[in-house]
């Protein structure tokens, strides 16, 4: 069984060379891989719902994914294993505190494939009332000139807005700015995420499409108790926690903030420690301060300060001009 597992491990690792216009693999250059531990997550899914579906869609004997339990998606990646779907199945997540849109992305979905190439998908919705969901523009440019079968590759940067584009203990991050507006979603208050299962057949009586009506290729058929997307986690950066971790805790205020060149510190009375990483949860810098840190280096985009003061953390969130 070992023997076949690195088998199967070997040939959906195989190399592939970046085709697609989006993001690539984690680690690598240019990736939109967000790290379990990284400082930009403020809380995680408190509540699940699972629907499962078919091990196999196109065979009604093949019965249900059976792997995992609803709790499995409640809380931090990595820590309580995965709830597997089955092909379309479904997950409700629910929070502590509504998400809301801000600079850079919302949110966060984990799933936990062994290899940077062999990626399970899923589509995600979100809603502000419970009932109605919006969907994530998706897109997937996975040639579908033939099937990739149960164990093939997908190269990431031909997938975007798709769960599952990443290795395990790396989640793939969503902004909901790039939702279209209606009236019946408020942005500022996302109450529910939902996970749908891709189902990566060709055959048009069960294959799924991305928002330009192409067929979206993954691993298929899997006919297994694992079978589908493998829902681990869900991270939030932006919710309504935000404001109380950033204004309660502390008397530290920073401006400007977005800020262009240096970052000056309002409120410290002596030196303070302080890190700085970006979304991903890399250290970009640290050390000591009692009033400014240069910041004209970094690229635009947002990052996260913490400012160790009489052994209390604050977190405050910065966005880079």
């Amino acid at each position: 069984m070992k023997y076949l597992f690195n088998i199967i491990l070997l040939m959906s690792s195989t190399v592939l060379l970046a085709q697609g216009p989006y993001a690539d693999r984690a680690g690598l250059a240019g990736s939109s891989a967000m790290h379990k531990d990284s400082s930009a997550f403020i809380g995680w899914a408190s509540q699940c719902l699972v629907q499962r579906g078919l091990q196999d869609t196109a065979d009604a004997s093949s019965g249900y994914a059976t792997v995992g339990t609803v709790s499995s998606a409640i809380g931090k990646a990595g820590l309580n294993g995965v709830v597997s779907l089955g092909d379309g199945g479904k997950a409700i997540l629910q929070f502590d505190y509504p998400i809301y849109d801000g600079p850079g992305p919302d949110f966060a979905v984990f799933e936990n494939s062994f290899s940077p190439t062999f990626l399970e998908l899923a589509f995600v919705d979100v809603s502000s009332d419970g009932q109605n969901y919006f969907r994530f523009p998706a897109h997937s440019l996975t040639d579908t000139t033939q099937p990739i079968g149960g164990f093939g590759a997908v190269d990431p940067t031909n997938i975007n807005n798709l769960a599952g584009k990443y290795v395990a203990n790396y989640g793939t991050p969503f902004d909901l700015q790039e939702i279209p507006n209606s009236p019946l979603l408020n942005k500022g208050q996302i109450t529910h995420i939902r996970i749908v299962d891709v189902v990566g057949a060709l055959n048009e009586n069960f294959a799924t499409y991305d928002t330009a009506g192409r067929a979206i290729q993954d691993p298929y058929p899997t006919p297994f108790a694992s079978s589908g997307f493998d829902l681990d986690a869900v991270g939030v950066i932006h919710s309504s926690i935000t404001s109380i971790r950033e204004n309660s805790l502390s008397t530290i205020k920073v401006f400007p903030n977005p800020v262009e060149d240096e970052i000056n510190l309002l409120g410290v009375i002596q030196k303070v420690d302080f890190q700085l990483s970006n979304a991903s949860g890399k250290i970009i810098k640290n050390g000591t301060t009692q009033n400014r840190i240069a910041v004209n280096e970094l690229e635009s985009g947002f990052y996260f300060l913490k400012i160790i003061e009489n052994q209390q953390l604050r977190v405050i969130k910065i966005v880079k001009k």
